[in-house]
Parts: C-alpha cells; structure tokens; sequence
C-alpha cells in the first residue's frame, strides 16, 4: 500500500499521498441579492471570501488502497478536513467540508485495480 500523509486527512486520518498533483482553488460566495444593476455595475454582497476547494486524484489503486480511502469519508454530509493552512502551508488548518464529484473506473476485475479515482474536497 502506498504511503499516507497527515499534511491531508479526513477526521484524523491520514490521506494516501495521491500519485497526481493535488489542484488548490478559491472561490467568493456572493449574497443572493449581489448583482448587476441597469446600469450594468456590478454590486457585491460577499457571504464568504476565499472558500477553498481541494481536487484529487489517483491514477490508479489497488482495492486496499481503495478501501482505505473510501472508510476516510463518513457517512455523514460533513467531516472535518485537515490542510495545509493558504497562507502558510507549513501550518496546518482544518476545515468543516464535504465530498462532491466522486468517480472511479474498475480498471482490472481480476487484479482488482482500480483507475481515475478522484474527487473534490470543498469547504462548507
């Protein structure tokens, strides 16, 4: 089995390093009443600056691996996702979080390895 890293972990429990780079983005949440007026100028109303969003993603697994990885996430709507911090990435951060665009293709039934596994972290 592949190594496992604290640097990301779901509830305490060390991720599998992932074999692809691990994709970082940020993203403004606008109010519901943010918009462009008549006029064409734009008003926001900011909810939330800057919520993070984590992609990974696996070139391929074994069914152990698999396993391990998936007994991470609850089966709850929420987990709390531990990160390095955005301002200082030798810092750890921990945020409340969900999983959302899971996928995975079954690469080989009988060897049991499995490819594309990927998903998204995002900050609630």
């Amino acid at each position: 089995m592949r190594p496992t890293t604290f640097k990301f972990n779901i509830n305490g429990w060390p991720m599998l390093v992932p074999d692809e780079p691990v994709q970082i983005s940020y993203e403004d949440v606008d109010a519901s009443d943010a918009g462009r007026d008549e006029s064409g100028v734009m008003h926001r109303k900011l909810s939330r600056c800057k919520v993070a969003k984590w992609s990974f993603s696996y070139s391929h697994l074994t069914e152990e691996e698999l396993q391990y990885m998936e007994k991470l996430f609850p089966d709850s709507a929420t987990f709390i996702f531990g990160h390095p911090d955005r301002k200082d990435s030798t810092k750890q951060s921990v945020s409340i979080c969900y999983r959302s665009k899971y996928a995975l293709s079954w690469r080989n039934m009988t060897t049991g390895l499995w490819s594309g596994y990927g998903f998204n972290i995002i900050e609630c």
